[in-house]
Order: C-alpha cells, then structure tokens, then sequence
C-alpha cells in the first residue's frame, strides 16, 4: 500500500478531486498552486495490479499505466504532449497533464518495480535557502510543533540559531571537492533512481569541465528499512567517476513495505567516509528521498544531522514524489543545521507520481541536474547565484532580482 499512500498523502486535502473511472483510465486532480497545469489522455486502459491480481478498467486510486502519449498542454513548461510511461504514481500525460488514474502500477515498497524509461536531464526541480529566510522557517517549523506530530527532530531553537549565525560567514572559494549520494532505494524510489543512473555521468563530465581542477572525489550509500533485503550498502569515495557509476547501476527499488524509512542510517553511514578535512573541499551530500524517518527513531535521526554538521558536510536534501509536511520539514532541518538547502522536484517534468508543493512562497523551477550543478558552484565559489534565465522553466511567486515581496509586505531571499 505504500505507492498509493505516498501518492495520496502527497496531495492537500483541499485540492484533491476525486473523479470516478473511466473506460479510458483518464482522472483529474486539481493542480496546487503555482504548479503548471495540462490536460492528457491516459493509456487506452487502465490496469490495476493489486496482490498479484489485476483488474482491467479502473480509473480510480487503483494503479493505472498510462501508455499513449498525452495532449497535456503547458504554459512555460517542457514540450507539449510529452509522452507519459510511468510507475509509482500514474501515468502523467504532457507537462503536467492527467494521464492514468491515480494509483501506481502495482509498484509500491512491498515489491520489486520495473525501471522507468527516464529522458536524460527530464526531472524539475527547486531549491530553497532557509538559513536566507531563518524567521519565516522557524515560523513553520512552530506551526508544526504546535500539531505536536510524534517523531519530530529534538533540536533546540538555539542550535538552529547557531546554524543560521554560521550561515552568515563568508565561506569563500573552495578548490576541492567531495560529493556523497545518500538515496532511499525502497520501492517508490524507481523513477529517481533511473534518473540518477542516467545522468550521472553527464553531471560528473561538467563538472571536470567547469572545474578541471576540483580534483571532485564520489561516495554513495543507499539505504531501506528494518526488515527489507539490506539496511545501508555504503561505498566510499573513489576519484573515478566511472566507479561510482558502476555501484549505482547495480542498485535498484524494492521493499520498504510501510511509509517511513531508515534515512537516520543512510545519513550516520555517510558520515563515516573518509572525507576529506581541509579547509579547501567543499564536502556536499545529496539526499534524495521520499520518506522521513520512523517517530521512535528522531533522536537518531537529529544526532545524524548534527554529526553531518560537525563534520563541515553541508547536507542538501532533495525531496521526491510523496513527500508530506513532516517530510519536509526533516528535509528542510537537515539542510538548515548543516548550511544546505533543500531541493525539491516538481511535476513539471511530467514523471512519476505527484510531488508536493512546497510550504514557501517563492522559487525558481529548473531542470535538476542544473539545480545541482549550480549547488555545486555555489559551494565551490562561495558566492551566491540565480539561475541563468535561459535555465528557468517557470517560477513559483515572482521572483525580481532574487526576492519576492508578499502580499504582507514581506520580503523572501529566494537564492
């Protein structure tokens, strides 16, 4: 049941509609706001796989595989039309579109799925700085405490104003570079783990260009949950681009079975690489992940945070389709104590199930593998940077110049 949980929760309640099914599979949800909004057809029928068992024709929050290409039309966005063949989520038709219903393809954490087809550079993405907008994050961060949601991370407010006081020096230019991949393998995980297989090396190749000096060294962990085929496979750092890629195309998406994953472990592995300690590396790591922890283990899950945090490794999550509030706000923590910033995706790029809209007001929408090159150049230069406009797919809010004022009068930082 954990694709259709993560699809389902991933969506406000106010802005769910629910539609019955069709005979074409088709179904609507209404688009949260800023989000780009389409029409499509799904697959010529919809066929939902439960148990092992199918049922052939339901549109409904089954598991429908939209196959024929979509009508979806955008309003500056990717191509048109673009060709839904998804899993973990229904079939997306056209940028943003409705293709299947609004289920998976049977493909939740309990099983095995089958590697999407994944375009090179497709998958969209935001990213948002709190340690820029500290007042506003330690607002929704109350705003949550004060639901008193078990499992949240025991962290007092003076340590994340001692981030945020760290946020404010000047790092300078870094010559070197580390970068850890920390990735949630269980079963809703497909889409993102086929995307990263698929462009890796494209962004490693950049970066050697951009930076022939960087001398960039690859680690990666990969984590599932108590109970699944393994808890954490760790391969530390390695020079050659080829050998990480080697390691991750030998991972695939299977088990976790219930909504909370074993992120506290992924993480604590990381942090036991050899990184490198001088003051010139950048030492990054990319979280990608759809689940927060487990509520009995958020004392292990903060003294990961803090253990990335003593080390200087800035922590940058990047949040998948079925994140909720709780989700984002471990996400959003994560990067805040350890001077990261939190990356989004978007459904903008039409793949894989629906990624929620995020709680801030204003963002740029790129291409991801341009939002985690301009992450890198960020923390290789020290110096803060738009993305280029030719990079920028759409915007949430009005960005001018780098901020956005709301209609309070308040000023957000939004790079």
């Amino acid at each position: 049941m954990r694709a259709y949980f993560k699809t389902w929760m991933s969506i406000p309640f106010s802005a769910l509609v629910f539609a019955c099914g069709s005979s074409d599979g088709s179904s609507q949800v209404a688009a949260p706001k800023d989000t780009i909004t389409g029409s499509g057809t799904g697959g010529s029928e919809g066929s939902t796989v439960v148990a092992g068992s199918s049922t052939v024709g339901s549109g409904g929050p089954g598991s429908d595989v939209g196959t024929s290409a979509g009508t979806g039309s955008t309003s500056g966005g990717l191509a048109p039309g673009t060709s839904g063949v998804t899993t973990g989520g229904g079939a997306t038709a056209g940028a943003g579109g409705s293709g299947g219903g609004g289920g998976s393809s049977g493909a939740d954490d309990a099983g095995a799925s089958p590697p999407p087809v994944i375009q090179s550079g497709i998958l969209t993405a935001g990213v948002w700085d709190d340690n820029r907008n500290i007042s506003r994050f330690m607002g929704y961060r109350s705003t949550l405490q004060a639901e008193q949601l078990p499992g949240l991370l025991p962290i007092a407010d003076a340590d994340y104003a001692a981030a945020h006081d760290a946020s404010l020096v000047a790092p300078g230019p870094r010559t070197t570079l580390d970068i850890s991949f920390v990735i949630d393998t269980t079963g809703s995980m497909g889409d993102e783990i086929a995307y990263l297989k698929s462009e890796f090396l494209a962004i490693s190749n950049t970066l050697k260009n951009n930076y022939p000096n960087a001398a960039p060294r690859w680690s990666l962990v990969v984590y599932r949950d108590v109970g699944d085929e393994y808890l954490v496979r760790s391969f530390d750092f390695s020079f050659d681009a080829q050998v990480f890629q080697n390691n991750l195309a030998a991972q695939n998406a299977n088990g976790g079975g219930d909504f909370p994953e074993s992120p506290e472990r992924g993480l604590g592995a990381m942090a036991q690489f050899a990184w490198r300690t001088d003051a010139a590396t950048a030492r990054i790591a990319f979280w990608v992940a759809d689940a927060p922890h487990h509520v009995q283990n958020a004392s292990a899950m903060a003294a990961a945070i803090g253990q990335a945090r003593a080390q200087g490794i800035h922590i940058y999550p990047v949040a998948s389709s079925g994140v909720d509030e709780f989700t984002e706000l471990t996400m959003r923590t994560a990067a805040q104590m350890t001077l990261g910033r939190y990356l989004f995706l978007t459904n903008d790029s039409g793949i894989g199930g629906p990624h929620k809209e995020p709680s801030i007001p204003c963002y740029f929408v790129t291409k991801l593998d341009s939002a985690i090159l301009r992450m890198v150049d960020i923390e290789l230069t020290g110096a803060y940077r738009e993305p280029a406009p030719a990079e920028i797919i759409r915007t949430g809010g009005n960005p001018q110049n780098g901020a956005c004022k709301l209609d309070s009068g308040a000023e957000v930082i939004v790079f």
